[in-house]
């Protein structure tokens, strides 16, 4: 049994993200899942990340999911709509429960970290094209996917197709490969993945997350096996970020066919969790506004630095004109700025923000 949803046109909004978010368990103290005591509430989705820092930076967003009827709905629905989000198209779902997960204290690149998710089932697994309101998807200058939706289940991957398919009208479709082998029962993953990839206008993919899935190497290696998106962006990790255009004749300096790069930020991590969503936040808020392609990275490596420097997956965004000023520093004033915790909630004169190379 299925109920909410509402059959008014939806007003359009700048980006609409579709995914599944999970209530998130963190330990108060470090240690072993085995030996944790206790755990404090969180939550956790990479769409909804992404639709929080978007509306927390002054953007008009809306997420798209189904939640279980019960307490874990209620708190992930509360607490994102709290940040802005246009929650209205969220489905409650009475027979199937809102996902759940724990992790330990650490970073989740590590060995050592521990995930243990209860998300078989969940209602947002039981995501179709016919269980959501897709003209309230569609209602966006933006949608943001990420191959995590297409792992949940059949007929999510099935809805993906759908929002990805070529169609008079589409919005502009982002999507974040987000790989999660663990989520994946074969080597189909990897294929569907690409599949989609190649059928998104925008796509983020970490270089490590192509080596992993498609053994491709380089941020030209993966341009080349996606030529259909209009830009690609790969991440480097500390290194930087890349994105590639289309192949073109004549092209301009932020015109398809050009390469750009940007150097990562000196940052004082606190956290490595929750950077990636904030950076394809901070990309496409620029995206939104019309900046340059450089403009595009530093926006997403600012909105990564405010993720990094907060303990759990979300931070308070810098105002807008704040990071449009850090943005527009020259090539050596950015190499040399360094960000700690606490950098986004003042606002100094551009210069004063360069501190120790």
């Amino acid at each position: 049994m299925t109920t909410g949803g509402s059959r008014k046109a939806p007003d359009v909004v700048d980006v609409v993200a579709l995914g599944e978010s999970m209530v998130t368990f963190l330990p108060t103290v470090p240690g072993r899942l085995a030996d944790v005591p206790s755990f404090e509430r969180a939550i956790g989705g990479a769409e909804s990340n992404v639709a929080c820092v978007l509306a927390a930076a002054g953007h008009s967003a809306r997420w798209v999911s189904r939640v279980g009827a019960d307490g874990f709905g209620d708190h992930l629905v509360a607490t994102i709509g709290a940040y802005g989000v246009d929650v209205s198209s969220v489905r409650r779902d009475a027979a199937r429960p809102t996902g759940v997960y724990f992790r330990t204290a650490g970073d989740r690149a590590t060995d050592a970290h521990e995930v243990a998710y209860y998300r078989a089932g969940s209602a947002a697994s039981a995501m179709t094209v016919d269980t959501v309101d897709l003209d309230a998807v569609r209602a966006g200058r933006v949608l943001h996917l990420s191959g995590i939706t297409a792992a949940l289940s059949g007929p999510c991957l099935d809805l993906l197709r759908e929002l990805t398919a070529p169609s008079l009208g589409r919005p502009l479709v982002s999507f974040d490969v987000n790989l999660r082998p663990g989520l994946w029962r074969d080597a189909a993953g990897a294929r569907v993945l690409l599949e989609l990839a190649r059928g998104a206008d925008i796509v983020f993919v970490g270089d490590d997350e192509a080596r992993e899935a498609w053994g491709l190497h380089g941020a030209r290696a993966v341009r080349e096996a996606l030529p259909e998106p209009e830009i690609v962006v790969v991440k480097q990790g500390r290194g930087g970020a890349t994105a590639l255009g289309k192949d073109t004749d004549g092209a301009g300096e932020d015109a398809t066919g050009a390469a750009t790069f940007v150097p990562a930020l000196d940052v004082d991590v606190v956290a490595a969790v929750g950077a990636g969503d904030a950076f394809a936040a901070g990309f496409l808020s620029a995206t939104l506004r019309g900046l340059p392609v450089r403009d595009r990275l530093r926006h997403g490596h600012l909105m990564a630095a405010a993720a990094l420097t907060v303990p759990g997956d979300l931070a308070t965004p810098p105002a807008r004109d704040h990071a449009d000023r850090l943005a527009a520093l020259d090539d050596t004033a950015w190499g040399t700025l360094r960000l700690g915790p606490g950098w986004t909630e003042a606002a100094p004169r551009a210069e004063e923000e360069v501190v120790t190379p």
